[in-house]
């Protein structure tokens, strides 16, 4: 077989040993292995490769990025933060119809901020908003669907581990691709809150809920007691990286270490919380580490193939234009999302399309906004909407069925569709701060 052969049976092989459950790193690693093997029938220059992209990842300075905000995220969730700014937001929008569920949006945007995990965001607001939607008589679907799909924010606006995961398939700074998503993650959450208004104004069945008269509204010193604290956090980290201040390092240092003395002020975490948080950041860092090392063999063995420089003459042969090429891109993301989790498509198709981007001398930064985006959209599409399943398990109602999160998601998921190609049209947007 020639390499370009072995180079598509590989790529297969990884998605089909993802899909059948095979751990992640384990197929992207064993198949990228054999795979060098057979093409250059050379066993220790197979495993030289392996040792170079073991090494290399694991000396990059950048990746102390990952236990950092990792470690901020975690303590700012086991804090209680994320409740405080939901309880504040609810107070000014639950006049409005459907406004608890505009108030989980703009909530679950500033936890973003902070954590920047859409599971930790689905985790958490699963248990703070949807039983009190359910309260106010709103549509079980419509109480899932906000959840679903304010979740995703945690992935797009900055810091966000698939932004540092992209970053470091493609080779692009992590302090720019925070600064690349802040633009892009306000326009989704704002583009939720319209679309909510849309759907209750003009589908008032689906949104369902009643609106409260006698809302009890908070004295001003206890809402800056519960989003002071957020809010200084969001502007230490993102503010030092914008002004040049900070790296991304310093800034994920600063952020854990503002973050557990505002734990330790509060009195909100407990010392088995704080025990809690330590061992977690280790699997996490430990898992996102083995993950960007195997994509690193991953994207030599794809280089060997030439499976990229392939696929960039097709489409040139073809005259593909840009919006036949993005269209290609984001149908297959669309599709793999409906069988992989984000951070595997990122790290099986980035490396295929990056050499072709970089030909058409587009931005690898813009590039990989679009990228994120647009696997997210797999978090709330079956059968492996990652969001959809982390809200069935954790919330305690019976009446809710995954069938019921899935289709609440899925105007969401229609929602982000209709960002990201205003994204592609307009790559300023993600490019304006950086």
């Amino acid at each position: 077989m020639s390499p370009i052969e072995i180079g598509l049976i590989s790529v297969v092989a990884i998605v089909f040993l993802i899909y059948s459950g095979v751990y992640i790193p384990i197929a992207l690693g064993m198949v990228s292995f054999v795979s060098i093997w057979l093409m250059r029938d050379n066993f220790t220059l197979a495993l030289n490769l392996l040792k170079i992209a073991v090494g290399d990842s694991a000396m990059e300075y950048s990746f102390a990025t990952i236990p950092l905000f990792t470690f901020m995220g975690l303590i700012v969730s086991k804090a209680g933060l994320g409740r405080d700014i939901y309880e504040v937001m609810t107070m000014r929008f639950r006049k409005v119809k459907g406004g608890i569920g505009m108030a989980t949006v703009g909530a679950n945007a500033v936890f973003a901020a902070v954590t920047g995990s859409s599971i930790a965001s689905a985790s958490v607001f699963t248990k703070v908003s949807v039983p009190q939607m359910m309260a106010q008589q709103y549509n079980k679907r419509f109480a899932v669907g906000v959840v679903a799909g304010s979740s995703v924010l945690g992935m797009i606006i900055p810091p966000s581990a698939m932004l540092i995961i992209y970053s470091f398939v493609s080779e692009q700074s992590v302090g720019d691709m925070f600064l690349a998503g802040v633009i892009p993650g306000i326009i989704l959450a704002i583009a939720y809150v319209g679309a909510i208004w849309f759907m209750g104004r003009y589908t008032p069945g689906f949104v369902g809920g009643r609106i409260v008269e006698d809302t009890e509204w908070m004295t001003t010193r206890e809402i800056a007691s519960k989003t002071l604290p957020t809010l200084a956090l969001i502007t230490i980290v993102l503010g030092g990286i914008y002004t040049g201040w900070m790296t991304a390092v310093e800034a994920g240092a600063t952020g854990a270490m503002v973050a557990l003395i505002i734990a330790i002020v509060r009195r909100s975490m407990s010392l088995k919380g704080f025990w809690e948080a330590l061992l977690e950041t280790g699997h996490i860092t430990a898992a996102i580490l083995f993950l960007i090392t195997a994509a690193s063999i991953y994207s030599r063995m794809l280089g060997l193939a030439g499976l990229p420089n392939q696929l960039q003459d097709l489409l040139a042969g073809n005259a593909s234009s840009f919006w036949t090429i993005m269209l290609l891109y984001v149908l297959l993301m669309l599709f793999l999302g409906t069988l992989l989790d984000t951070a595997s498509i990122i790290l099986i198709v980035v490396p295929l399309f990056l050499p072709m981007i970089e030909a058409l001398d587009l931005s690898l930064i813009w590039f990989g906004i679009i990228t994120v985006v647009g696997a997210e959209i797999g978090l709330l599409t079956p059968p492996l909407g990652i969001s959809c399943f982390v809200i069935k398990s954790t919330i305690n109602d019976d009446r809710i069925s995954l069938k019921d999160v899935f289709m609440g998601a899925l105007p969401f998921a229609f929602v982000m569709l209709i960002v990201l190609f205003f994204l592609i049209q307009f790559p300023i947007l993600s490019l304006a701060l950086i």
